[in-house]
Formats: C-alpha cells, sequence, structure tokens
C-alpha cells in the first residue's frame, strides 16, 4: 500500500485548522475541555494520539462529532500500520472464492 502524502496525524488537523485561526493556545483549549493541558499539547505537537474521551471533548467545544476525530485518528493508525508492515502484508495471498 503505498501513498504519495504521508497520513496526516490527528494532531496537525486540530493545530492547523482550528487552534491557529482561532489564535487559541494548545493551553487555552485544555481549560474550555476540561482536560491537563499537556494532553491537549502532547496532540497538537503529533506527540499522542486522539482518545475517546478527547474526540468527545473536542466534538462538543467545535460542534462537530466525535466520529470525525475517531475516524481522523483510525486512518491516520491504520496509514502507519500499512507502511510499517508492507512487505508481510505483500506475502499474504488473497483467498480465493469458491
Amino acid at each position: 500500500m503505498t501513498s504519495i502524502l504521508p497520513p496526516v496525524h490527528p494532531g496537525e488537523i486540530l493545530r492547523e485548522e482550528y487552534l491557529v485561526p482561532l489564535g487559541m493556545s494548545a493551553g487555552a483549549l485544555s481549560k474550555h475541555l476540561n482536560v491537563p493541558r499537556t494532553r491537549i499539547e502532547r496532540l497538537a505537537i503529533e506527540q499522542t494520539g486522539v482518545t475517546p474521551d478527547t474526540a468527545l471533548r473536542l466534538a462538543k467545544f467545535f460542534r462537530t462529532t466525535p466520529e470525525f476525530w475517531m475516524n481522523m485518528q483510525a486512518s491516520y493508525d491504520l496509514k502507519k500500520k500499512a507502511a510499517a508492515i508492507q512487505n508481510e502484508l505483500a506475502a499474504i495471498h488473497e483467498m480465493n472464492a469458491a
């Protein structure tokens, strides 16, 4: 599975599409979400992923859906893992239909 573009981390989306345009810091967002500052800081610098708890809080605050955030995280995780095990995946032969 090859891709021209690297997978986009949800933290990049949070940072570039929400925090920067709003002029909001990770610390300010964390206060609105009632979570530790480090949780949002680490997410925004792509050191950690979106958890269900964080997805629910981001969705409520930004008027999106938790699925938006969780699907972005799942897509990122799948693309990273697929790249990491691409040789192993290539060695798997698909099952023939009966």
